[in-house]
């Protein structure tokens, strides 16, 4: 009575490789490539007695194996003087590369079928219920604050402000831009009166670069109202004050 043997289906050479190492038991770091190499023809002569159409890439990967068995039998030169390299670690890291993927493939199947189990449910909840919001009673929630209770919350504020001073970056110097000189900015000034006839004093000082700037070109236009090359006027306490020219262009 004839006897059936059923293969078990291989994606590829290295799967069918990797089946044969784990079959039996061997480092992958170290295959007994003698052994392996006859298993694996063994494999491949039932897969072309049940199906003449092997693929291509199982006999590559015979040929490969038979090449690396022919080259450990072979004896060393003797006149080599740096270690030889072992045949078998292209195909070691073909396989250490496989069984990573082959790995990550089983993850991403169990996640898969993890996430098919996973039901949600849409939102179901009134607008006006989500959008609802309790009310705040006020005088609850100022009932234990007192000045004193106020003074420590501000008192604990400002010691983190002073925590977060650098004593070593809070000593380092500025560097000032170079003082611009009286007569200078008068000229500067009297430049600027000749395209603008009437200007806000405020404006003038907020285009300023710096303090010293705005001191001296506060000091510039006092300088142009004694020379009566401007004048300046306020309607109401505390407006801004309006410069206006009398320099010709």
């Amino acid at each position: 009575m004839d006897m059936t043997v059923k293969l078990q289906v291989f994606e590829g050479p290295l799967d069918l490789l990797l089946h044969l190492l784990e079959k039996n038991k061997v480092n992958i770091y170290d295959i007994p490539i003698a052994e392996i190499t006859n298993q694996y023809l063994a494999y491949i002569a039932e897969m072309k007695r049940q199906d003449l159409n092997v693929v291509s890439e199982f006999l590559v990967m015979a040929a490969t194996l038979i090449d690396i068995k022919s080259r450990m039998l072979l004896p060393a030169p003797e006149t080599e003087e740096e270690e030889e390299e072992d045949p078998r670690a292209e195909l070691v890291q073909q396989l250490l590369e496989y069984k990573m993927y082959k790995c990550m493939a089983y993850e991403l199947r169990d996640r898969q079928m993890d996430a098919e189990r996973v039901l949600f449910k849409p939102a179901t909840i009134p607008p006006e219920v989500a959008h609802y919001e309790q009310p705040v009673n006020l005088t609850e929630l100022m009932s234990n604050v007192t000045l004193a209770r106020l003074n420590d919350i501000f008192k604990s504020v400002m010691k983190k402000q002073a925590d977060k001073i650098d004593p070593v970056r809070s000593k380092f110097g500025r560097i000032e831009k170079e003082e611009v000189s009286l007569a200078e900015k008068m000229a500067n000034l009297e430049s600027y009166c000749m395209t603008h006839s009437h200007f806000s004093f405020r404006s003038l000082l907020e285009a300023q670069a710096g303090k010293m700037e705005i001191i001296v070109t506060f000091l510039a236009i006092l300088e142009l109202m004694k020379m009566g090359r401007i004048f300046i006027s306020q309607e109401h306490t505390f407006d801004d004050i309006l410069i206006e020219s009398k320099v010709v262009a």
